[in-house]
C-alpha cells in the first residue's frame, strides 16, 4: 500500500514538473514576440537579412505550434515520395536498423573477447593499454577514416556505432569475468568441473549482471552517436532529419524530433533495464 502510494506522488510530481516546464516554456516564448528595427546579428546578416528590416526576438515557438507540427508529421509518418521526401517513421527506422546492426556486431564481438581477457589475466593485461588508448577517441574522429575506408556513409554510421559501443560491454565483461568470487570456481574444481564447465556454469552466470550493465550503458552510447553521425554524413534517419529541418529553419520539427529521441532512448534503456532483472545471478 505505502510503495502504491509512494509511486502516485512520483507520477504527481512528474507531471507537476512538465506542466510547470510547460508553462516556462511558453512564457519564453510569448515574450519574445514582436519585431522591431535592430542591428543585425552575425545570424541575421548569414540568412541574408538587411540593415532597418525588423528583426524577430524570439524565434523560439511555442507549445502549441510544437505540437501543430507533431500533429502535421505525424500524420503521414511513412510517406515515401522519393529519397529527399520520407516520413518522419522511415527517418525513426533508418536510424534503428543502423545502431541494432552496429550494436549487435559490439556484443557479438564484445562479450566473447572480454570473457577470454577475464578469464586469461596476462592476456588481459597486455591489451588493456590499447584498450584504454582506444576507448576515449571521440566517435566522429573514427568517421573520416571510416569513410574513406568503407566507401558508403550507410556502413560507416554502423562502424561508428560499433566502435563506440564495444568499449562498455568489453571492460564490464571483462573486469566481471575476472573479479568473480575465487570461493565459487574453487568449488567447482572441489565437485569435478572442467576449466571449461567451470567458465559455463560459474564464471559466466557470475559475470551477466555487469555484461548487461555494460550493454545498457552501451545502447545509450548508440543511440546518442547515431544523431551526429546522420547529420555529418546520412541521406537518411533522425539525425539527417534533424539537420535538414535546420536548413529549412524549421525549428518546431526540431524540437518534435529531439523528442522523439529522448522517448526513443528511454524506451531502449527501459528494455535493457527490464532484461537485467530477468537475467541478474542471484547468489
Amino acid at each position: 500500500m505505502q510503495g502504491a502510494i509512494s509511486t502516485s506522488r512520483s507520477w504527481l510530481a512528474t507531471l507537476a514538473i512538465g506542466l510547470l516546464l510547460l508553462a516556462v516554456w511558453q512564457a519564453l516564448a510569448s515574450s519574445g514576440g514582436g519585431s522591431a528595427p535592430a542591428e543585425l546579428s552575425d545570424y541575421d546578416k548569414l540568412m541574408g537579412k538587411t540593415p532597418g528590416a525588423s528583426v524577430e526576438r524570439s524565434a523560439i515557438p511555442t507549445p502549441v505550434d510544437v505540437f501543430k507540427r507533431a500533429g502535421e508529421l505525424f500524420a503521414d509518418p511513412l510517406r515515401r515520395n522519393g529519397e529527399n521526401d520520407l516520413g518522419i517513421a522511415w527517418h525513426l527506422l533508418d536510424s534503428l536498423r543502423r545502431v541494432f546492426s552496429g550494436y549487435a556486431l559490439a556484443v557479438l564481438v564484445g562479450v566473447p573477447l572480454g570473457f577470454l581477457l577475464g578469464l586469461v589475466p596476462w592476456l588481459g593485461q597486455a591489451l588493456n593499454p590499447f584498450i584504454q588508448l582506444l576507448r576515449p577517441v571521440s566517435p566522429m574522429a573514427w568517421m573520416p577514416l571510416a569513410l574513406y575506408t568503407l566507401k558508403d556513409s550507410g556502413t560507416s554510421a554502423i562502424f561508428i556505432i560499433f566502435i563506440c559501443s564495444i568499449w562498455p560491454i568489453l571492460i564490464n565483461t571483462l573486469y566481471s569475468t575476472a573479479s568473480v568470487r575465487q570461493d565459487w570456481t574453487n568449488v567447482g574444481r572441489v565437485i569435478g568441473l572442467t576449466p571449461l564447465e567451470r567458465a559455463r556454469k560459474i564464471v559466466f552466470p557470475a559475470a551477466v549482471p555487469m555484461i548487461l550493465t555494460g550493454m545498457r550503458i552501451s545502447i545509450g552510447i548508440a543511440w546518442l552517436v547515431i544523431v551526429a553521425a546522420e547529420m555529418v554524413v546520412g541521406q537518411s534517419g533522425i539525425g539527417f532529419f534533424v539537420w535538414n529541418e535546420w536548413n529549412n529553419l524549421q525549428i518546431s520539427s526540431i524540437i518534435v524530433a529531439i523528442v522523439i529521441i529522448g522517448v526513443v532512448g528511454l524506451v531502449l534503456d527501459q528494455l535493457l533495464g527490464a532484461l537485467m532483472k530477468q537475467l541478474s545471478f542471484r547468489e
